[in-house]
This record gives C-alpha cells, sequence and structure tokens, in this order.
C-alpha cells in the first residue's frame, strides 16, 4: 500500500467506472462474512465523497474503529486490485501469461509437474506470439527449473534447448533494454533541459549517445522490437541536438514499422500514438505542412476507429498528442483565432484528467495555448495562461518553457503599454537566466531591446524594431540559437511592428508564400 494511502485509495476508487464498481461488488460479496464487508461499507463511502474526509467516514459508518482503518483501507485497496485484476484478465495480454504462470505454479507445488510444464508452454507460445521476451524468459527459466526436479523425459536435447533458449533471450534482452534505457535517458535529458544550447552541451550529447550505441549489436541483428527501440533513441538524440531532418527520418521510420504491422499497432499502441507525436511534432519544426496535415489525418482516422476500446492511458496520450498537433497546424496556418477555441476543450481534458497528466505536458499547453492567444491579440488571456506557466511550482522542469514565458509576458506588456512593468520586471527575468545559467544571445537581445525601449522617440521606433530584426535574423541562422525561434515567433511580431500589421496577417502570409513555394516546386 503507498504511504500517502488515503490520497492513492480515493484516486483509485474515483477511477473506477461503472462496470468495474460492480464487478468489484459482486467480487467482494463472494466472502459473506460480516466482519469482511465492512470494507464494501468503507468503499460506498469513500465513492460518495468529492475530497476524501476521514471525519466524515467515522461518521457514516459508526461501528468502524479508527485504529482498523488504516488496515481496512489497505485491505480495501488489495481488493479492489485484485477484482480489477480479474476485470481486465482478457484484455492485457501480460496479465493473461503472468496468470497461467501463477496456476504453473501452484501445481509445481502439489507435484503435478507434468501439468505445469504444459500451461508454461501455453504461456510461452502466448509470450512468442505478443512478443514480450521478459516473459519467455521467466517461463523459460522456471521450466529449467522445474527439469532440474523431476526428469520428464519429454525430449532426448531438453536441457540443450532450454539453456540455448534461455542464452538468446537474455542477449535479445540486453540489446533491447539498453536502447530503451538510452532512449529514457535522452528524454529525462530533453525534460530538464530542453533543446542543446551550445557546443559543449552538443559535443557531451553527441558523446553520450553514440559511447552507449556502440554496445548495442549491428543494425542488421536487431528484431523487431531492437529496431522500433534504436529508431527511437535516434529520434530523441536528432531531437535534442535540433538535427530535426535526421529526427524526421527515424521517426518515419519509427511509423513506418507499425504502418506495416497492423498487429504490432494493436500489441503496442502507446509507441504507435508515441510514434506519430514525434513525427508530427518534427514536421511542425521543419514547416513541412502538407506532410503534416497527412500524418495527422493518418493518426486522427486511427484513434477515432479505435476509441471504443482503448483504456485510459490511450485516451490520454490520444488527446494530449491530437492537442497539441492541431494548435501545431494553427501556428503554421497563422489561424490563431480559430486555435484558441480548442482552450475550452483542452481546459476541459486538464481538468478530466487531473493528476494523471505529468506537469510537463501542462506547462506545454498553457505556453502554446497563451501563443495563440498572442498571435490573435487576444493579451488579457494571453497573460492569463503565462501567468499559470510561471506560477507553476516545476523545479527545473523545462526551463526553457519558464524562459519564453517570462519573456512573452514582457512583450505583452509593452504592447498593452505597461512600460513601467515592462521595466521593473527585466531585472527579474535577468536574475532567472542567470540562475539556470540561460546564455541565450537570442533571449538577451530581446531583453536590452525592452530595457531601452522606454528611452526611444515614438519616430524612431520603427528603426529600432528593423535593427533588431536584423540581429534576429543572424542568429535565427545559429546551430545554437535558432532554438529560440521554436518557442516564440519574435520574428514575425518584429515584423508587425515594422509593417503595422496584425501578427495574424504577418503569418498567414509566409503561410501562402510557403504553399506557393510548395506548389512551384512540386510542378518542376
Amino acid at each position: 500500500m503507498p504511504n500517502n494511502q488515503n490520497e492513492y485509495l480515493f484516486q483509485l476508487i474515483k477511477s473506477l467506472t461503472k462496470s468495474e464498481k460492480r464487478s468489484f461488488k459482486i467480487f467482494a460479496k463472494r466472502i459473506g462474512n460480516p466482519d469482511e464487508m465492512k470494507f464494501i461499507q468503507l468503499f460506498d463511502a469513500i465513492d460518495k465523497q468529492f475530497n476524501y474526509n476521514e471525519e466524515q467516514l467515522m461518521v457514516k459508518i459508526p461501528q468502524l474503529n479508527k485504529i482498523q482503518l488504516p488496515n481496512l483501507k489497505s485491505h480495501l485497496y488489495r481488493q479492489i486490485l485484485l477484482s480489477l485484476r480479474l476485470s481486465y484478465v482478457n484484455q492485457i495480454t501480460d496479465i493473461q501469461i503472468k496468470e497461467q504462470i501463477d496456476y504453473a505454479r501452484i501445481l509445481f507445488t502439489k507435484g503435478l509437474y507434468i501439468q505445469s510444464l504444459k500451461l508454461l508452454e501455453k504461456a510461452k507460445q502466448i509470450a512468442i506470439s505478443t512478443n514480450k521476451p521478459i516473459l519467455q524468459l521467466e517461463i523459460v527459466d522456471f521450466e529449467k527449473f522445474i527439469e532440474g526436479q523431476y526428469i520428464t523425459r519429454s525430449m532426448i536435447d531438453r536441457a540443450e534447448q532450454l539453456t540455448q533458449n534461455a542464452t538468446n533471450l537474455v542477449e535479445h534482452i540486453r540489446s533491447t533494454q539498453y536502447l530503451s534505457n538510452l532512449s529514457l535517458k535522452l528524454y529525462s535529458l530533453y525534460i530538464k533541459i530542453g533543446y542543446v544550447k551550445n557546443e559543449k552541451e552538443y559535443f557531451f550529447l553527441k558523446d553520450f549517445f553514440y559511447t552507449h550505441l556502440n554496445h548495442v549489436p549491428p543494425y542488421e541483428q536487431l528484431d523487431l522490437h531492437g529496431k522500433l527501440h534504436f529508431y527511437i533513441a535516434h529520434v530523441w538524440y536528432a531531437y535534442i541536438a535540433q538535427d530535426f531532418l535526421l529526427c524526421y527520418r527515424y521517426a518515419q521510420k519509427w511509423v513506418d514499422l507499425f504502418s506495416e504491422n497492423e498487429t504490432l499497432q494493436q500489441q503496442e499502441t502507446v509507441l504507435y500514438l508515441k510514434g506519430y507525436n514525434n513525427l508530427l511534432s518534427t514536421l511542425y519544426n521543419l514547416g513541412y505542412y502538407e506532410k503534416l496535415e497527412k500524418n495527422l489525418k493518418v493518426v486522427s482516422d486511427f484513434v477515432a476507429k479505435h476509441q471504443g476500446q482503448f483504456d485510459e492511458n490511450l485516451q490520454i496520450l490520444s488527446f494530449l498528442y491530437l492537442q497539441i498537433a492541431h494548435i501545431n497546424k494553427h501556428f503554421l496556418e497563422g489561424s490563431f483565432e480559430e486555435g484558441t477555441k480548442l482552450a475550452p476543450t483542452i481546459e476541459m481534458g486538464l481538468k478530466c484528467y487531473g493528476n494523471k497528466l505529468d506537469l510537463h505536458r501542462t506547462l506545454v499547453f498553457y505556453y502554446k495555448i497563451a501563443c495563440l492567444y498572442f498571435g490573435c491579440g487576444d493579451l488579457k488571456n494571453c497573460i492569463y495562461y503565462l501567468n499559470k506557466v510561471i506560477h507553476i511550482a516545476s523545479g527545473d522542469l523545462r526551463e526553457d518553457i519558464q524562459c519564453f514565458a517570462r519573456i512573452l509576458l514582457l512583450i505583452t506588456h509593452y504592447e498593452l503599454g505597461n512600460h513601467k512593468l515592462v521595466e521593473s520586471q527585466i531585472k527579474s527575468v535577468y536574475r532567472f537566466l542567470t540562475g539556470i545559467n540561460d546564455s541565450n544571445k537570442v533571449l538577451r537581445e530581446i531583453l536590452n531591446f525592452l530595457r531601452n525601449i522606454g528611452k526611444i522617440y515614438p519616430g524612431e521606433l520603427r528603426h529600432e524594431f528593423s535593427k533588431l530584426h536584423e540581429k534576429l535574423n543572424i542568429l535565427q541562422k545559429h546551430p545554437y540559437e535558432k532554438r529560440s525561434f521554436l518557442y516564440l515567433d519574435i520574428i514575425s511580431w518584429l515584423e508587425s511592428k515594422i509593417e503595422k500589421k496584425s501578427i495574424m496577417d504577418i503569418v498567414r502570409n509566409k503561410f501562402i508564400q510557403m504553399r506557393d513555394n510548395e506548389r512551384k516546386t512540386k510542378s518542376e
């Protein structure tokens, strides 16, 4: 039972569907012992609460002894999980396999060795067909143990076959786990720092990646899951390094691996959706609108077709990935006003999924929504969402977004004419940048500009905007400064000030020009 059992028990009960609650009641009442039925009363009482309140529970169940309550909650938690395990046994292959292994262990303890081995063989075939090598190894290990206790005479070379099988599985698991560990480490690095900021970070990343990759068997020797994790690792490496063409290549390979295998789509739907999420994000960063639109339709159709069979985890992921992709599509189109219509749906999703969402995703959503409102000129709502980002106690999580949220907030207050507020907040933003050791030249150019903007005569403003635009255009081509423009389209804002047009008009014109260029390239 988790340490914070009150919160965890309450969350578990509130996560149950009506059918799961009904199944639990049937499962729990199998006992029939009045003393044991107290935990069902506790379940009903907690289920009716909007917030966990232990004092109310004692009033609702007067026969409940407060000293007994911790043990009763632990018992209830376990009973709910047992009930859920039975409910999900036909839906989750891993549970089916483990159930057969458990039955085999029981038969073994009763000395029914042949029956035990038959169940293990059945479980092994399921594990092989669904690509579960770790469970295969557990089964083979148990088979070896039984063979060591009881001579089955089922096969002359049984020992040799089992040991070779175990050796092959260990090697397969080692290489796959090495690649998946590398992917996880890279993802963790991205969550903390975002893209590489300088040459030192780039060479650290490169050395880290290829040093670990040297321990993996050649690509040709990898099986399907090995290749999948090989692609995932390369996607994260390329993404952090801002090599989006390389990232696109491996994200496409990742998705293609699933496109060629419908069974894999069903078995590893989480990774299938993650692959599309990375592909769509990369296409956005590259500005490949047509490919983004095409792939967004493919994954949207897949979700629409299978959503009825999705568990809550897949529902959450499909919500996250599709909403982010739609926002990015609006950014490319310059359809900011239309994009803000997504805000209520996203807010509802964030509220619905609540503490099941990680803080990183919430930060990204709030920041992107703020950018949509800024793009369409709704500065009040822009400030509202930026403050949500800034005031979230995130520690060192996504320091990059925290940086750009503060910069965009300064620009927004400038647009509102709050020049004194801008002046007073600039020092605070400088301190924040120094605290996270970010030497981003783009941010510092913007801060210097905003610091001095109050001293510029109105007639000279356009010229000063042009000077900053020229400086930033040069920095946009710098390999480690270009990351800033992935977070904040400062160039379009400056062009809107220079040309005296709305940001929406500037971005839309760029989008139209980009589409025209794409059509010309195709016709040639």
